[in-house]
């Protein structure tokens, strides 16, 4: 596989401004150290791939960011793009539109910072699909309802997101719908889960027990579990 822009559509892990659903039972650094954690192995993903072009468009306080002193090296790699628009839709537009500009005549790739379990392989395999399929784009479905991956042969197809309401159990199928309405013939990647919760981190923290974010999640899972007292029906002897 070869010629890949690679677009990762990121915020700054910021302690009481990243991955603020999974407070409590985490406290905001928790959250923000699981929220760099989820950065830093998709970064080692993307960096792995052959012959692609890594660009992140981040918004946030980077300096303010947990785990700044390991990020930064990583992010010096890539090619750093302000985020830009009103909302989440006009800026995921824009990304694709801005990674287009720095990477003229590549196909785009994009993902966010919550699929830590994203692989090199998968990654290859999807941007391969973009420059040897049919298909004039590719979409990986989440559980949730939503989208982790976004990759367009034309970038400029992205403009279709604009239409479509963000972070909904219904944007996945918007989503498509908005490609397929624009004549694009869509192919499906793997169906993968984000990290919304707390119950979403430690289902993919299981899938990835030596990463970075797995050590990140493991002080929340004694928080996290059912109590075995509560669980047990009362008798007479209690």
């Amino acid at each position: 596989m070869t010629g890949l822009c690679l677009l990762v559509v990121a915020k700054a892990p910021v302690p009481g401004l990243a991955k603020t659903r999974l407070c409590p039972p985490a406290s905001p650094e928790q959250a923000a150290e699981v929220a760099a954690a989820a950065l830093l192995d998709t970064l080692d993903a993307v960096l792995a791939v052959p012959s692609a072009v890594p660009v992140v468009a981040l918004t946030g306080d980077l300096p303010g960011a947990a785990q700044f002193a390991e990020l930064r090296p990583l992010l010096a790699r890539t090619r750093m793009i302000p985020q830009r628009g009103a909302d989440f839709a006009a800026r995921l537009a824009a990304a694709h539109a801005d990674a287009a500009a720095l990477c003229p005549g590549l196909p785009v790739l994009q993902i966010g910072m919550d699929t830590p379990q994203v692989t090199p392989g998968l990654l290859a395999a999807a941007g391969t699909r973009l420059r040897t399929d049919a298909a004039d784009a590719v979409l990986g479905p989440a559980e949730d309802g939503g989208w982790w991956a976004l990759g367009l042969r034309d970038p400029r197809a992205a403009e279709a997101l604009r239409e479509v309401p963000m972070s909904t159990a219904e944007t996945g199928a918007r989503t498509l719908d908005a490609l397929r309405g624009r004549g694009l013939h869509v192919g499906t990647l793997p169906t993968l889960s984000d990290v919304d919760t707390v119950g979403d981190a430690l289902r993919v923290a299981d899938l990835v027990p030596e990463s970075r974010f797995a050590r990140a999640v493991g002080p929340l899972r004694a928080h996290s579990a059912p109590s075995k007292a509560a669980a047990l029906p009362l008798t007479t002897e209690d």
